[in-house]
Order: structure tokens, then sequence, then C-alpha cells
């Protein structure tokens, strides 16, 4: 018997569009990798069968809480980063045998909200970042010790932002004179490093997106999962990806159109027939759509109007 808690003020994103491309089967096998709050996992608990399962992974501590008021048979969470996931699955002996696999590389507004953990540049607390607040270096450590190129780069190549160059002179600059421990600090020098005319949303989203993806590791923690997710998937077993900026959506847009295209051989090379169809047999990915939410979803949950979902199935040929 499943027992499920109402909780927290999240709201996942394409929920209905998830579900449906999951194509639950009653005795499936499935895999949560951004557990969260559990928003998508809980759903995917009620549409599986006794002989069906659920594994979803959180490496954020602080989602173990909502993972203990999910009590099923059919369910187990696991507090690890998905880069990780491949240890799991092999030690469960369930790899080919996975039915669907779902990333919502997106961040909940618990992590959001809470000044503690150092997301939000409209809260002031200490600046952190980690998902993990057990594991690794924090935004503070990393901002005042690293050199003006490093953080050039980072903020340009994470964040996109031409005017990386004028925000990391001033991060040094400022730093000279005290170290940078809050949010609100580094939102201040981040803003007037920006020419008020180009302000067309607020200055510092670009730099404390590139900071968080640095200081977590998140693009390759990505092409991690998406690789391993070959290897875990079964036969029709789909892979669905929820990105919210363009350097992740590139990453599995890429990843995708790779895996589904047949090996090239050119056409002078001394091969026959019967080795190309050998060289080109295996497992493939079929690309579904992109989707993106609807005006009523946005009307609903704002944050999810930079939302993409790509679907891949796991194919035989």
């Amino acid at each position: 018997m499943k027992n499920y808690v109402k909780e927290n003020n999240h709201i996942p994103v394409l929920l209905k569009e998830v579900i449906k491309f999951l194509k639950i089967k009653k005795n499936g096998i499935y895999i949560d990798c951004t557990f969260g709050t559990g928003g998508h996992s809980k759903q995917i608990l009620k549409r599986i069968g006794k002989n069906g399962f659920l594994y979803s992974l959180d490496k954020d501590p602080s989602t173990i809480k909502y993972s203990k008021k999910i009590i099923s048979k059919n369910f187990k969470f696991i507090n690890d980063s998905f880069k990780n996931l491949f240890k799991y699955t092999k030690k469960f002996k369930i790899n080919k045998k996975v039915d669907g696999i779902l990333l919502d590389l997106g961040f909940s507004n618990n992590q959001i909200k809470n000044p503690n953990r150092g997301f939000s540049f409209m809260l002031d607390g200490p600046l952190d970042m980690r998902f993990n607040q057990k594991r690794g270096i924090t935004a503070q450590t990393w901002i005042n010790s690293s050199n003006a190129n490093e953080i050039q780069n980072v903020i340009k190549k994470f964040g996109q932002e031409k005017f990386s160059k004028q925000i990391s002179k001033n991060i040094v600059k400022y730093r000279k004179k005290k170290k940078i421990k809050s949010t609100l600090e580094l939102s201040n020098i981040i803003n007037k490093s920006i020419y008020k005319k180009n302000r067309k949303r607020n200055p510092s989203t670009k730099t404390f997106q590139a900071i968080r993806i640095h200081i977590n590791k998140e693009l390759k923690n990505i092409k991690k999962i998406l690789e391993d997710s070959l290897k875990i998937l079964s036969v029709t077993g789909r892979l669905l990806v929820i990105s919210f900026n363009s350097l992740e959506d590139k990453i599995v847009k890429k990843f995708m159109k790779i895996n589904s295209t047949k090996m090239f051989i050119p056409s002078k090379l001394p091969i026959t027939n019967t080795e190309i169809n050998i060289l080109n047999k295996g497992r493939r990915l079929k690309i579904f759509k992109k989707i993106k939410p609807s005006n009523i979803e946005i009307n609903k949950n704002v944050k999810s109007r930079s939302a993409i979902l790509r679907i891949a199935e796991l194919i035989n040929c």
C-alpha cells in the first residue's frame, strides 16, 4: 500500500507530458534521477503495479525528509548524485532492464527560497551554492581564491555573460578590501559591472548560474548519466530529460542525435554490405519531438517557461 503526503510548494514541471511519454508499464522498472521533493516520483508510483519498481536519486540531503514520506514496497530512495547511477544499477542487477529514466535538471523552490543555500541573488545568505552541502567547495571559497582569468572563463563559459571580464575584474578588486561572503555582496558587485541599458533581466542571473554550474560540475555529470543510460535502459526503454538552459539542452540534443545516427561508412571503403550491417547493428536511440510547457502551465508556474523536454527510446537495430 502506498501512502502519499501532500508537501511543499514546488510544482513538478511538464508532469502530464512526463507521465505520458514514460509509457509506464505496471511491472516496469523506472528511475527518477532528480527526486527533489518527489513530485514526479509520486505520480510514477501511482501508475506501477505490485511487481513494478521505482528508484529515485538526489544528492541533496535535504530531500531525504521528502523521500521518507513515501511509504511503498515498490520504492527505494538513494541519497547520491545521478553521476553514480551505474554503480547502483549494477548492484541491483537491473542494467538493460530499466523501462524509463527521468532527469529533471531544474532545482526546487525549496532550494531557491532557502537563503542558507546561497542559490538566490534575491535573498541574502552565505555564498554556498552546493547541492550537497557536505561535499565540495563553496562558491565563497571559489570566488575568493580564484584568479580573474578563471572567474572570467567560468562566467563566460557557463553563464554566456558578455560582461564576464568586467565582472571578474570588479570581483578581484572588491576582495582586495574584504572577503566576499554573501549572495547580496556578490550581486551588488555584478550589478555595478553591467550597463543599465543592457538590463533586460536581473544582472546577476547569468553569473549566479555559471558559478552554480561550475561548483556542482553539473554539465560533466549530465554527460556521464547520458552515456550510462545506454547501458541501463532496456530495449524500448525511454530516456526523458528536462533542461532549463541552452547549455544543458545542447548536451542532451547532441547526445541523442549522435546515438540515433547510423555509422557513416565511406563508399570507397573495401567493406561488404554484410559487414556494414554488423557495424550498424546494436542499440540506438529513436528521438521524439521536443516538448515545451503550454501557456497554461507557464501561467500557473512561471519557472517552467524555459523548460525543454527531450525524449528518446532505445531500440534494437
